[in-house]
């Protein structure tokens, strides 16, 4: 799943629900379950996401929703094969990016 948000430290609860298309609710619900979202909070509360928080609900994204995970399942992946399974998603994200601009680029041909 290739995400389209601007370059920027910051992003809104609003901001990433809309570029995962899901509701608030369920990236608020997923903060509390996995212990790998940790978005700062301002004084009003607001949750504030860092490129960090965004790869890492990309990744929580990835095996709910894309793999069929349950959320036991994702929390237990996530423990014990965080660092080779995230550096795998990784790559494959950028390839699915490098993929995506170049069908642009072939459809501007």
């Amino acid at each position: 799943m290739h995400i389209n948000l601007p370059e920027k430290r910051y992003y809104s609860i609003g901001e990433v629900a809309k570029a995962f298309d899901v509701n608030a609710s369920l990236i608020r619900f997923w903060e509390k379950e996995f212990d790998a979202l940790k978005p700062k909070k301002n004084a009003k509360g607001n949750r504030k996401f860092t490129q960090e928080d965004i790869k890492n609900l990309k990744f929580i994204y990835h095996l709910v929703k894309e793999r069929g995970f349950t959320l036991e399942g994702a929390k237990t992946h996530l423990k014990e094969e965080k660092k080779k399974s995230l550096s795998n998603f990784e790559i494959i994200s950028k390839l699915e990016g490098i993929k995506a601009q170049l069908l642009k680029i072939k459809e501007q041909l």
